[in-house]
């Protein structure tokens, strides 16, 4: 799209006050890059996802925004790039993108957006662009999670012989299995050759989790745990992936070997530690996700080579954004809600 032919307003939803999750549809300014953010390019949005709980985040840790920012909600994004920064850069316009933003700039419910270079990577070809908006957040959540944070070696997926023999010999316990973050985790430790994974889930989804790679099924609606695990000394895991945090992620102390590593995505994991609990971890700890385009590369060629994929629960249309927020905060969809922003 010519620079000419850009609108000078656009359609965007906003949430005017922090303290409530109430949003507006309304008409704003093109956004343009600040003095602090050059390198930022335009892009038109295509489709975009909420996650769990944003609209609570800065009321929750207001240190972490700035009080001038454009409040748009969506942080996670698949659209072409429409205008490049005056310097030189990996992407040119009519590039397909896809990526995720840090929680404090503006969002990505809006017809155009802003990202940074190192946010971005191209989209993978084999996904729409419907797919690929339900995939940033939560791939890089359980990428980073597994390899970066956790015990296993992503050259593993690349067919790595040593990588693969390490991988083999790690258990990994993942909980939410059938959830976003969840089914990536599992999808990608299974691609990496991870000796057994055990997935923690409801019923409803055991089987889809054994069918993305799951080696055991743990169902939470029939035993805790710290129940599963107190059955069988050798049912401990090397590693925890916690995306559900609470007496969840308290009773993965059960699970986890001594010396093993302990993660969550949800809360810390010493907060919640049982009195009774005496283990010593390598690792126990609450990490955030970094959106780092140089990660999204690997994924979208994991995704391409046919190694995992999103789910998708459901999809709605631009103006129904708020029915796609009731759904997410619901907390029981089978995967991502998606807006679609544009044809």
């Amino acid at each position: 799209m010519s620079v000419h032919n850009l609108p000078r307003t656009i359609k965007t939803v906003i949430q005017p006050d922090p303290e409530s999750s109430s949003l507006t549809l309304t008409q704003t300014p093109l956004p343009i890059g600040r003095p602090d953010d050059d390198d930022a390019y335009l892009i038109q949005v295509k489709a975009t996802s909420p996650c769990l709980g944003e609209l609570t985040w800065e009321s929750s840790f207001p240190d972490l925004f700035p009080p001038d920012r454009e409040r748009v909600p969506c942080t996670e994004c698949a659209g072409v790039v429409v205008q490049a920064p005056t310097t030189a850069g990996p992407f040119k316009s009519g590039d397909e993108v896809y990526f995720r933003l840090d929680a404090w700039r503006r969002g990505c419910l809006s017809e155009y957006t802003l990202a940074r270079p190192a946010e971005m990577a191209h989209k993978p070809k084999s996904l729409s662009w419907v797919d690929a908006a339900a995939t940033p957040l939560s791939s890089l959540t359980a990428y980073q999670g597994l390899f970066e944070h956790g015990l296993l070696d992503p050259e593993g997926i690349n067919g790595n012989g040593r990588a693969r023999e390490h991988n083999k010999n790690t258990r990994v316990l993942i909980t939410a299995a059938g959830g976003s973050v969840g089914s990536w985790a599992v999808q990608l430790a299974a691609a990496a050759g991870a000796g057994a994974i055990v997935a923690v889930c409801g019923p409803s989804k055991a089987d889809a989790v054994r069918r993305i790679g799951a080696t055991e099924v743990v169902d939470y609606t029939k035993q805790s745990l710290a129940e599963w695990a107190g059955q069988d000394a050798s049912r401990e895991v090397d590693m925890v992936l916690d995306c559900v945090g609470g007496d969840t992620l308290t009773g993965c102390w059960s699970a986890v070997k001594e010396g093993g590593v302990l993660l969550s995505v949800s809360d810390s994991p010493d907060r919640v530690k049982p009195e009774a609990a005496t283990k010593q971890l390598a690792k126990g700890t609450w990490f955030l996700v970094e959106p780092r385009g140089r990660d999204l590369v690997e994924i979208a060629r994991i995704v391409d080579g046919c190694l995992a994929k999103p789910w998708v629960d459901s999809v709605v249309e631009f103006e129904d954004f708020d029915k796609a927020f009731h759904k997410v905060q619901e907390g029981q969809t089978k995967g991502k809600v998606v807006i679609k922003v544009a044809d």
